[in-house]
């Protein structure tokens, strides 16, 4: 990428990080370019977008929202196309140099491997990705030579943190956990948790899904797993810290006892600026740090218990294999269910647990049995909804 001007397609490109990532773009001084986005079903912000940033292609990934639109406002010059086809063949394109994957679940999969079959940078966003089928992602980047820079907050941390010391030299990976909106809820009390309640995180302002994961602090154990495969770590060389803040987005220490960690305010738009111009940091439009303001910083155990989804993660992250694709289709249908009204907050993790431990565990599967197993689980917690 030594190009003066970085040419992104941005994939979600209607999302809360799609359009966290397109202010970051407009204030990079034309440094960064949008070619391309694609978006779901909120397709006229989708054509708005493209006619703010002059965009040459843009992608429908709904088919039937596509057909049900009158695309007679699109931008002169911008061309369309739709459907997972249509997402690959834009990220494809030879003028693209980097993508950011920011399409939310499982979803993202397909989308992502394309870019990396094509050798781009990307900006990951998407976890579940790496979640569902880590060993092959990072074995597809290798084979391409294309590059994965994380953009979830707490794996850009590590991935800052670890520029202090040699890859060998790393004893362990602690992420960081805000505990979400319902950290001191009893117990006793989750069964009656309403969506408004759950959808009401103290520090970060996010999409419903991850919100909700926040709360359920499924959103770490997915996070677990997905660190395990991005810096090829050992399971027990990762563990969790609930740090109310959200201020240390994660930490790494090394092996003769150091710890470095990367600290800045919520916002996203740091983590994604830096995976589009890393290796360069550039003045950015990210928060600062208001350090002539007194400044409190806490860190406890996250209580096993109370966050039993932590659980889950890390026996996913032990045996990999066809565990991360479950796991995270089974959430993301549980998850579903109850912003539907169908699923009590407190039946999230339990529906996910028993999905998880009644599947055909396979320790090497190909990506099509991950896609088959991603259906299936998804099946099974519909089940479970409508028991």
């Amino acid at each position: 990428m030594s190009k003066s001007v970085t040419n992104v397609v941005v994939l979600g490109s209607t999302g809360s990080v799609g359009r966290s990532t397109l202010e970051v773009i407009a204030a990079s001084e034309g440094r960064l370019k949008v070619v391309g986005l694609s978006a779901h079903a909120r397709l006229d912000l989708l054509v708005e977008q493209a006619r703010q940033c002059g965009a040459r292609w843009i992608t429908a990934t709904d088919p039937a929202a596509a057909a049900a639109r009158d695309w007679s406002d699109l931008p002169p010059g911008c061309s369309l196309s739709i459907g997972a086809e249509g997402t690959a063949a834009l990220v494809e394109q030879k003028e693209v140099d980097a993508v950011v994957a920011a399409i939310v679940g499982s979803a993202g999969l397909s989308s992502t491997w394309a870019a990396l079959s094509a050798g781009k940078r990307v900006a990951l966003a998407n976890k579940e990705t790496l979640v569902m089928a880590g060993p092959l992602v990072m074995e597809l980047a290798r084979t391409t030579g294309a590059t994965i820079l994380p953009v979830d907050s707490e794996h850009s941390a590590v991935f800052q943190a670890m520029q202090a010391g040699r890859r060998d030299q790393v004893r362990r990976v602690v992420l960081t956990a805000s505990g979400g909106p319902l950290r001191h809820r009893a117990l006793e009390d989750l069964a009656d948790v309403t969506v408004e309640e759950a959808l009401a995180h103290p520090t970060w302002d996010m999409g419903p899904k991850i919100t909700v994961d926040s709360a359920t602090m499924m959103n770490k154990a997915l996070e677990i797993i997905e660190a395990r495969w991005l810096f090829d770590l050992e399971p027990d060389q990762i563990s969790v810290t609930i740090h109310p803040q959200s201020i240390v987005h994660s930490l790494v220490e090394f092996v003769d006892g150091s710890v470095i960690a990367q600290l800045s305010p919520p916002d996203m738009r740091l983590p994604i600026q830096l995976a589009l111009e890393w290796p360069e940091r550039r003045p950015g439009i990210a928060e600062r740090m208001a350090w002539d303001q007194a400044l409190e910083l806490t860190f406890e155990p996250p209580d096993l218990v109370r966050f039993d989804a932590l659980q889950l993660g890390m026996d996913a992250a032990r045996h990999g294999g066809t565990t991360g694709a479950v796991l995270n289709a089974a959430n993301e249908a549980a998850v579903g269910g109850f912003l539907a009204g169908r699923m009590g907050f407190d039946e999230i993790v339990p529906a996910c647990r028993a999905v998880l431990e009644h599947h055909n565990f396979d320790p090497r599967p190909t990506l099509d049995q991950l896609l088959t197993l991603d259906r299936w689980a998804r099946e099974e917690v519909l089940r479970w909804v409508c028991a």
